[in-house]
Formats: C-alpha cells, structure tokens, sequence
C-alpha cells in the first residue's frame, strides 16, 4: 500500500519512524511519502518538507506565520492528491494536520489520526472535526479513552504508549565511554532540556543556566534540539564551558541524576528514564495570555501529572519559572527522600502506559483498517 505521513515535530518525527518500520514489517510493499524528519528519512520513503520549517511555537506565533503555514498546506494538499495514497496517517500536530483531514477525506482517502489532538485540553469543539473527518483515531494516554468514547461517543484505539518501546528496551550505555565522549566530569549530570524551538529554548535556557553556580557539586549538561547548531546554545552561556549534546538526550537522560525540562514529551520520557525532574514552561505574554484564556479543561501542563491525575513533578509556569524558585525546587528533588516518592510515582506511571510492541499493534490496525 502507499502511505502518506505528516508529522511536524521531533517527536512526531521518532513515532512516525518507528510507524514506518513497524508497517515495513507486516507490509513488505509499503511505499512512503512524508513530511517529517531524520529518522523518518532513516526510514525510508520520499521526504517532501523537513519538520524544522515547520517549526512554530506559540498562538502569537502561530498568527505572525500564518500566510507561511497556508502556503504549506495549499503544497501539502496538491502533493496528497498527485500521490494519492491509500491511507493518509497524520501523527500529532493538529493544527496543521486537522486542516488536511477534510482535504483527503473529500478524496476518498483513509484518515488514521496517530497521537490524537488534545482536545481534551482546549477547543473541545474539534471533537466534531474529529469524527467527521477522521476515520480511526489513535491515542498515546490511558485517560484519553474515556474523555473520547465515553464523554463523546468517538471510538478509538489504545495500544500504549509508543515511548515505552523506546525507553524500556534500549539498551544499557556505557557510562565511562560516554563521559570521556563529551568530556563530562565525575560529578552527578543534572540534565538541562530546554526544547527544541528556537522560541522555547530563548524562554528557558537562561534561567535554568542560572543554577549552575548555585550547585558546583554537579555537572548540568544541555540536550540540543537536532534543527540548532552549537553557537545558538553558546550565545546564551555568556563565555562558560557548559556542555552541549545534541541528539544524544536518551543517553543523556540514562546517566542524569535530575533534570530540568521544557513541557512536553520530554515530561514523559524523563519520568520513563525515572529521573526527578521539575518541569518549565515560559512563553512570550501573549502566547500566554491566549493559552491560559483557552485551556481551561486541565489542572496540569505536564504529561507525567495529567497521566497521574495528580501533582509528581513540580511545574513552574510563566511568572513562576524564575531562579528564586527554580533553585528551591531543585533542591527538594536532590533530597533522598524526595527523590523515593517521586520514584515510586514513576513505577506506578509505566504500568499505566502499556507493554512494549505499540507501533506494531498500531500498524496492524492501520493495515486492517485501510
């Protein structure tokens, strides 16, 4: 069969790969057209637009770009009918991707929604865009579940969650090899993710830059985005030798003592590495002021807490993302006792995100279903 893949992230670019392989296995004649990244590249297939152009964070943001992003849905739609594929599978990215589900279901092609929107957090009302244009929709968190067919009557597949596959049967990594790679001292590794736009990481990476005097006793080591280059992080180190690792953040995260990171997937895969972490999120006011306005649904922005339904980590958010706190908050989870609740919180975490095998059983159902 012919697919047609769109995702617009790094993440979406790691599970949509992962997708490929798993539908190259049961589906030996699968040909791929893409928007993604490396790893989909890696995959397999024709890439037609890079990820990293895609790149927009923020509402504020999103509106100063918006003639950029209707140019790449008007080539996106002309490339979608041109190939015409079997199945069009859209994986997260749901502003970009719910404006192309109308567009191929018109032409008769089958919409998988890999990662469903989240809805459940704001604009509920794409509930209706969802089961009008989507044919199967699948989601990544247990809780998603009820709120879709429960709440709304709208179907869907729940095979786990796909980190699991990448976290959980890695293998182990050589510590010493790594640290004479990246010339990391003996110290504990507090690991610094500040996302992987370029909007986040000027929000995030200063302040948290600002703890490294105040815990000499540890070596913080940044996990670069794979769209940025080296002098981009060193234009905010004002002169320090602070390490850069770029697409290394797995292997980061397997030695790392705690960690600072960006909302987002990162939450996730920190909590499955069982690293205590607080969790960061800074936008420009106006980004903010229109999210806070919009996302009333939900009590957390961590995917660890919402999966939880409770408070594991700590979120510092906007005004409250500062040094003050920052370094209060830091030390409470460099305390052994600290550090054992939010292990055991962990533990009971990965047994609500499912086995391993999840983009295999979700390929399955793509093929069935297409």
């Amino acid at each position: 069969m012919k697919y047609y893949l769109i995702a617009g992230e790094a993440s979406g670019d790691l599970h949509a790969a992962n997708l490929m392989k798993a539908l190259k296995e049961q589906d030996p004649k699968a040909d791929f057209r893409f928007w993604g990244g490396d790893l989909m590249q890696e995959a397999g297939g024709e890439m037609v637009v890079h990820y990293k152009e895609l790149a927009v964070m923020g509402f504020w943001e999103v509106l100063a770009s918006a003639f950029k992003l209707l140019k790449y849905l008007k080539k996106c739609k002309q490339d979608i009918a041109a190939y015409q594929p079997d199945a069009l599978i859209l994986v997260d990215y749901s502003g970009f991707n719910l404006r192309i589900a109308p567009f191929a279901k018109k032409l008769g092609v089958k919409v998988h929604f890999y990662i469903a929107p989240k809805v459940w957090a704001w604009n509920e009302s794409r509930v209706q865009k969802l089961k009008k244009y989507v044919d199967e929709l699948y989601v990544i968190f247990p809780f998603e579940v009820d709120f879709f067919e429960k709440k709304h009557q709208l179907p869907v597949h729940y095979e786990g969650n796909p980190l699991i596959d990448q976290i959980i049967t890695r293998k182990p990594l050589d510590e010493k090899t790594f640290r004479k790679t990246y010339q990391l001292s003996e110290k504990p590794i507090i690991a610094l993710l500040p996302g992987s736009r370029k909007q986040e990481i000027k929000h995030m990476l200063p302040v948290m830059l600002k703890m490294l005097p105040l815990f000499p006793n540890y070596e913080f080591v940044v996990g670069g985005a794979p769209n940025k280059d080296k002098e981009f992080y060193l234009s905010f180190m004002q002169g320090r030798n602070i390490p850069v690792i770029f697409d290394k953040t797995y292997d980061l995260l397997s030695l790392s003592y705690a960690a600072l990171v960006t909302s987002g997937t990162a939450t996730l895969e920190t909590a499955l590495f069982k690293v205590p972490q607080i969790v960061c999120y800074k936008s420009s006011v106006a980004s903010y002021k229109i999210a806070k306005y919009l996302v009333r649904n939900i009590e957390y922005i961590s995917l660890v807490n919402l999966v939880m339904n409770k408070e594991v980590v700590k979120e510092l958010i906007q005004n409250n993302f500062n040094k003050s706190n920052l370094e209060t908050e830091l030390t409470n989870i460099l305390d052994k006792k600290h550090r054992i609740e939010i292990f055991s919180a962990y533990m009971e975490l990965e047994n609500k995100l499912g086995n391993s095998g999840v983009s295999q059983r979700i390929a399955q159902k793509i093929i069935q279903k297409s």
